[in-house]
């Protein structure tokens, strides 16, 4: 694992920022006396912790399974936790009517509908990881700081777009059915364990990691993977279930 650098620094203050804002927003909304659940504080607590620590706690092991142990907790488990805090919901409800009608225009707008579109977000995440670890990508942000800083970056952002779209736990313009984000992350579970067995078998060109190292991040990136892909699933299997549930108590309310 590499020393942090100045975009590691600027994401681990952005989300302490963040956390520290949104339990603030959070206890403010509890004084009015409205309802916000304390496992939702919980879980984006618990991103920004897991974020930090995988920025900044050394991770033993050989470079390779440390950065490996770092994608799985900086693109995956993390995200799934901060999205699970329901952020922008929360600032919806907080904020000023300015600030308001800015987020929404964002969420809304035309640029949020195709960057929201499911399969696109998982070729922007996946299709990421697969450009890094199948081409000289990874060999060549060993030598260039800001290359490294610029993939770490867009590691992180895709993940979160990714993570948000498979939840859709927050207002959007366009809401994308469970069947599309279903299917899109059963695609991208795939793509991402073949991208781990092949890394099993043959590490990133250009590096010169050891086998073992390599084999022990391989197996970091599949297994940690699908841990989270589950934990991803049983999110959306939640919203399936409670939307159904709300749908046939509608029904059997208009048939009674």
């Amino acid at each position: 694992m590499t020393a942090p650098g100045f975009v590691d620094w600027l994401l681990g203050t952005t989300v302490v920022l963040a956390a520290a804002a949104y339990l603030r927003a959070a206890a403010s909304l509890r004084r009015r006396g409205d309802t916000w659940p304390r496992r939702r504080d919980v879980a984006f607590a618990a991103g920004g912790f897991a974020f930090l620590a995988a920025l900044l706690v050394p991770v033993p092991g050989g470079p390779f399974t440390a950065h490996m142990a770092q994608h799985v907790v900086l693109a995956m488990a993390a995200p799934l936790l901060l999205v699970l805090g329901r952020p922008v919901t929360l600032m919806l409800r907080v904020a000023p009517s300015s600030v308001r009608r800015g987020v929404l225009a964002v969420a809304h707008s035309r640029a949020a509908v195709v960057l929201l579109f499911p399969p696109l977000a998982a070729v922007l995440d996946v299709g990421g990881l697969w450009l890094l670890y199948r081409t000289s990508l990874a060999s060549a942000t060993h030598h260039d700081e800001w290359l490294r800083s610029a993939v770490q970056l867009h590691v992180v952002l895709a993940g979160l777009l990714f993570t948000f779209v498979v939840c859709q736990l927050d207002p959007v313009r366009r809401r994308w059915n469970v069947v599309w984000r279903g299917l899109t992350l059963l695609g991208a579970g795939a793509a991402h364990a073949i991208l781990a067995k092949t890394l099993h078998a043959w590490p990133p060109p250009g590096t010169n990691f050891t086998a073992a190292d390599v084999q022990g991040g391989a197996q970091i990136m599949y297994y940690g993977g699908d841990l989270v892909e589950l934990a991803l699933a049983a999110a959306l299997a939640r919203q399936w279930y409670v939307r159904s549930g709300r749908a046939r108590r509608f029904a059997s309310r208009g048939f009674g």
